[in-house]
C-alpha cells in the first residue's frame, strides 16, 4: 500500500486537482481513495493506476454536485484555488511539464463534469481512448465526441495545441515593474485591446464583482485598487512566486499576501489577468 501511495500519489493529485480547481478538496480526495483502498480485494489492484483513477474520478463527481450548489450561490466571480510550488514540494513534480495552464483550468469550468474528465484524462495525462472508455463506462466513440465537445466550447480547434502561453519570469519581471513604477503606457502597451481582468474575492474581501473589459479599464483598475492595495508605507509590496509551476505576482499587506495574480498571454500582449483574493484559496500560497 505504502508502494501504491508514493508511486500514485503525484498523478492522482493532478488528475483530482483539474477535476475540482480545488487544492484542499484535490488533498482530501488522494486521502480519502487511499483509506479506501485498503477495503478492495488484491484481485481488484490488478491494473492499480487506472482503479485508483477511476476512484478519484468517482469522488471528485460526488464532489461536483454538492460544489455546483455552493458556485450558483458564490458571491461575484469563482476562480481556482493556486498553490505556491517550489523546487522542495513535491506537487510541484506534478505541474512542471503540466500541459493546463491556470488559465486552462479556468476554461475547464465551462464543462460538464464528464467533458472535464475526459479532457484531463486525455490532454493532461495522455490517456488512450481505450483506457478513458473503460474508466467512465463509455464507447471510445462517445469519447471522443465528449473532447471534441469540451474543445468547443473552450474555444480550442480540433487540431489545436493545448497549450495556452504562460508568462515567462522575464514578462512577469516587466510587468511587476511597470505596475510599481505606475507607468500607464508600459501597462497599456502589454495589454490587449480585448484583455480581461477577473478578480475572487468570495464576497469576504473587496474584488470586482463583474470582469473588467478593455485596456483602458483594466490598466486604470491596475493602477488603482490594485496597486493601492500593494503599497505598505507608500513602497509597492509586489513580488514574483512560482505558482501552479508558472510565474504568478503576490501583493502582500502587512497582514500577509492577500492576493495571487495570474497572466495569461497570446500575442505577446495580455490576453487574460486573474486575481484570486478570497483568504480561503490562498492558504496554499501563504
Amino acid at each position: 500500500m505504502q508502494e501504491l501511495y508514493y508511486q500514485y500519489k503525484g498523478l492522482l493529485f493532478k488528475l483530482a486537482y483539474q477535476l475540482t480547481g480545488s487544492v484542499s478538496d484535490a488533498e482530501d480526495v488522494v486521502q480519502d481513495v487511499f483509506l479506501k483502498i485498503y477495503d478492495v480485494p488484491s484481485e481488484k489492484l490488478a491494473e492499480p493506476k487506472a482503479y485508483l483513477c477511476k476512484m478519484v474520478t468517482n469522488r471528485c463527481r460526488d464532489l461536483h454536485k454538492s460544489a455546483r450548489k455552493k458556485r450558483e450561490q458564490y458571491y461575484g466571480e469563482w476562480l481556482p484555488e493556486p498553490f505556491l510550488s517550489s523546487e522542495n514540494d513535491s506537487m510541484d513534480l506534478v505541474v512542471q511539464d503540466d500541459l493546463l495552464s491556470y488559465a486552462m483550468l479556468v476554461l475547464l469550468e465551462r464543462l460538464s463534469p464528464t467533458e472535464r474528465v475526459v479532457f484531463v484524462l486525455h490532454e493532461a495525462l495522455s490517456f488512450e481512448y481505450r483506457e478513458i472508455a473503460e474508466l467512465i463506462g463509455k464507447s471510445e466513440v462517445n469519447c471522443r465526441k465528449l473532447l471534441s465537445r469540451a474543445r468547443t466550447k473552450m474555444g480550442i480547434a480540433s487540431e489545436e495545441l493545448v497549450h495556452p502561453e504562460a508568462a515567462n519570469h522575464e514578462w512577469v519581471h516587466g510587468f511587476m515593474a511597470a505596475l510599481k513604477q505606475g507607468n500607464l503606457n508600459q501597462i497599456l502597451s502589454m495589454l490587449d485591446q480585448d484583455v480581461v481582468l477577473v478578480s475572487d474575492g468570495g464576497g469576504k474581501v473587496s474584488a470586482a464583482v463583474d470582469p473588467i473589459e478593455t485596456r483602458e479599464l483594466v490598466a486604470q483598475f491596475l493602477l488603482g485598487p490594485v496597486r493601492q492595495a500593494s503599497m505598505i508605507e507608500g513602497v509597492a509590496v509586489i513580488e514574483i512566486g512560482q505558482i501552479n509551476g508558472q510565474p504568478g505576482l503576490i501583493l502582500r499587506s502587512k497582514e500577509g499576501i492577500h492576493t495571487v495574480a495570474m497572466l495569461h498571454i497570446e500575442g505577446n500582449r495580455i490576453q487574460n489577468l486573474y486575481f484570486i483574493r478570497n483568504p480561503d484559496k490562498l492558504k496554499h500560497v501563504g
